[in-house]
């Protein structure tokens, strides 16, 4: 392709994509024309906002054009892959995805691909091992693609603050893949050491590859550090602030549990808020990230799983309960404020429970060998053995091990096959000196963030360094973070305030949210629902969460004992939790969800709390006959599994009692139990219903 005319045709892709008035960036077209014009390879490393995206759509489309297959797009998260679907269509794209918010649409994306009807397919990584996509349609997208995209490329990297397993697996990918296909990394945050690595894991070393790294400072950001004391105070602190910060937001936590606790302590407060964390659906995500969007949303209350690929160019301020463990993770995320705004404000409120997180997350990082060497010895080369299977047989939790199995499979020591996982019987060798390397790489790192806390020194200049920033010069400070400008926010926090948020955050009662949109698919699975949840149950509550450190373990041993009538203690905690629910209109009758596990303890639970409250015992609501258990994980085909599954209840006796039904469960996890059931009582004339349960997974 000639130059000159081939970026002629790149300048109308990018006004299609951004608007009439954008321009393109020399660098940006540097890279265009190694990937288009040289067919070269190319690692780009350049802030968020700089318009990575921008290159790859329009590079694809001019290959496409050009006659050459489709762009394949690895992409890690479905916040990203959605707004990349419409910023492909803005400039007439055709794109599609693979994730697993999309099962039920699997077959149709595939059917596209062999057809030729895409320009572009965005591929999650943990795709690329799925036995049926690695083997029917992975070996014909390396084959025929005319540019592969390794999207958030720091994911490759042992050394990067967000490594994946699955991404080394896009090795593979590339190893089939034709001397002269392009092949495209980016990511923001990413430090020498880092970009080093990423070279040698996609294979696009050597001389031919052509290396982007651009500046990182960000102009709009003002970087504050605020001493507020314990977590109640911390958070009695946010409530006291959020309505002065500018526009809407993101307020970060290290736990999804607190992300929880907070959006409830401000919601009780009157500020719109949600919680936003990585067991948020699918579907939820979409309406969330929609919200904040709109500006419907003061604020998401978000783990870190709200993050890259989320673009909201006016968010007007980042604020961190507690400081992530990385600066360079800490400096992606603040990434996502100010975009397109003159000043944003980024603040992080430090705890002194945050290196507890620290130690946690590091304890369940890559286990000890012999755990590994156990692994291995369980898998039979011949006899696949599922996740759920192997867990028993082994001394780890399920993430653990699903984490070990992923990376023994890029080691090509284990293969997943349809269903389960196969031992191969390949020799295997534990790299303990690079574990010891890494644990040492993270150690320097949660030392540089505690470094961060204390500096005197530019805020900005302090991130920057920790990124290798190659425009940043000695001396340098960015005029306005607290430390540059000498302006700060006060830390302290009315006493009596305080004290309220302790109780608020001490008193048992976790609040349960509603499912609030139908999972995508569900007419392909013959279930007509789609779209907004228009008769569901209203908010619930349950006494904690299994993970608390108060009630958890109680509610564990409960749960894991054998059927039995409810204790006294867990009714009186059932008692306090309903005492202190603000709902709007009081329960009049309770009504026992049926169950395989604990009927004796749901039933016994719902009669005590109908004594107790005065409430009519609507007895149980029963599972009907060709009711099969609900085995399913996607929540397509668990809302699909879960239709049907209980007779009708007594409408008279409903009319009767007039008004909102208690539904009481033992166990919250996905909710689509609760919202399915809830639908029953409700077409049988309820006019709400509350769930109640004993424990919530998050």
């Amino acid at each position: 392709m000639a130059a000159q005319a081939t970026r002629e045709q790149a300048q109308a892709i990018l006004e299609q994509l951004a608007g009439p008035n954008a321009r393109l960036r020399d660098d940006q077209w540097a890279a265009i024309e190694a990937l288009v014009v040289q067919r070269r390879r190319a690692l780009v490393v350049q802030r968020t906002g700089w318009g990575k995206s921008a290159v790859y759509f329009i590079a694809a489309k001019l290959l496409r054009g050009a006659g050459f297959g489709p762009t394949v797009i690895v992409s890690p998260l479905l916040a990203l892959m959605r707004n990349q679907v419409a910023a492909a269509e803005r400039a007439g794209v055709h794109a599609a995805t693979i994730n697993s918010s999309n099962v039920a649409d699997w077959a149709d994306v595939h059917a596209r691909v062999r057809s030729g009807d895409l320009d572009v397919l965005l591929v999650s990584p943990e795709r690329l091992n799925n036995p049926d996509f690695r083997d029917e349609v992975l070996p014909a997208l390396a084959r025929d693609a005319g540019l592969v995209v390794v999207d958030e490329a720091h994911c490759v990297s042992d050394w990067g603050h967000d490594f994946r397993p699955d991404y080394r697996r896009i090795r593979t990918l590339i190893a089939e893949l034709g001397a002269d296909v392009p092949v495209l990394a980016t990511t923001a945050t990413a430090n020498d050491r880092v970009v080093a690595d990423v070279v040698t894991q996609l294979g696009v070393g050597g001389g031919d590859t052509l290396v982007l790294r651009g500046g990182l400072d960000r102009e709009s950001l003002r970087l504050s550090v605020v001493s507020a004391g314990t977590p109640a105070q911390r958070a009695a602190w946010l409530g006291a602030h959020i309505d002065s910060l500018p526009g809407s937001g993101i307020v970060y936590t290290l736990t999804v549990s607190q992300a929880h606790d907070v959006a409830t302590l401000l919601r009780e407060r009157g500020f719109p808020v949600a919680a936003y964390t990585g067991s948020t659906e699918t579907a939820e995500r979409e309406q969330l990230e929609a919200d904040l969007l709109g500006n419907r949303v003061k604020a998401l209350i978000a783990t870190s799983a709200l993050g890259m690929g989320f673009d909201k160019p006016d968010l007007g301020f980042v604020v961190h309960l507690g400081a992530p463990s990385s600066p360079i993770a800490y400096y992606q995320q603040v990434g996502r404020a100010g975009r397109s705004t003159d000043s944003a404000e980024v603040i992080l409120l430090p705890g002194r429970e945050d290196e507890d997180v620290w130690r946690y997350f590091a304890s369940v990082a890559f286990p000890s060998e012999s755990m590994v060497r156990n692994v291995i010895r369980e898998l039979d080369t011949e006899r696949p053995l599922s996740t759920p299977a192997l867990e028993p047989l082994v001394d780890l939790n399920r993430s653990r091990l699903e984490m070990v199995l992923k990376v023994l499979d890029v080691d090509g020591a284990v293969r997943r096959v349809k269903g389960g996982w196969v031992g191969t019987g390949a020799s295997w060798e534990y790299d303990e000196p690079r574990y010891e390397n890494l644990d040492a790489a993270r150690k320097r790192e949660q030392q540089a963030m505690r470094d961060y806390q204390v500096t005197d020194e530019c805020r900005m200049a302090f991130l920057r360094k920790q990124l290798d920033d190659p425009e940043l010069t000695a001396g340098e400070r960015c005029g306005r973070c607290d430390n540059c400008t000498g302006a700060r926010y006060d830390g302290h926090v009315d006493a009596a305030a305080a004290e309220e948020t302790r109780q608020r955050l001490m008193r048992p009662g976790v609040e349960l949210a509603p499912r609030k949109q139908w999972p995508t698919g569900l007419s392909k699975l013959g279930v007509a629902l789609s779209g907004k949840i228009a008769d569901g149950p209203a908010a619930g509550r349950v006494i904690g969460r299994l993970t608390d450190l108060g009630w958890g373990a109680r509610l564990r041993r409960i749960l894991d004992a054998p059927d039995g009538e409810v204790d006294d203690d867990v009714v009186q905690a059932a008692v306090k939790v309903l005492a202190s629910w603000d709902w709007a209109v009081r329960p009049v009758a309770v009504m026992a969800l049926d169950s395989d596990r604990h009927p004796l303890l749901i039933g016994s639970l719902a009669r005590r709390l109908a004594e107790l409250g005065r409430l009519t015992d609507l007895g149980t609501l029963q599972y009907a006959p060709e009711r099969t258990p609900v085995t399913a994980v996607n929540s397509a085909y668990r809302v699909a599994a879960l239709d049907g599954s209980w007779l009708a209840p007594d409408s008279a006796a409903i009319a009767a009692v007039g008004g909102p039904i208690l539904l009481v469960d033992d166990l919250a996890d996905t909710g689509w139990t609760l919202t399915m059931a809830a639908r029953v009582i409700r077409a049988a004339g309820a006019p709400d219903v509350l769930p109640f349960a004993l424990a919530s997974t998050n």
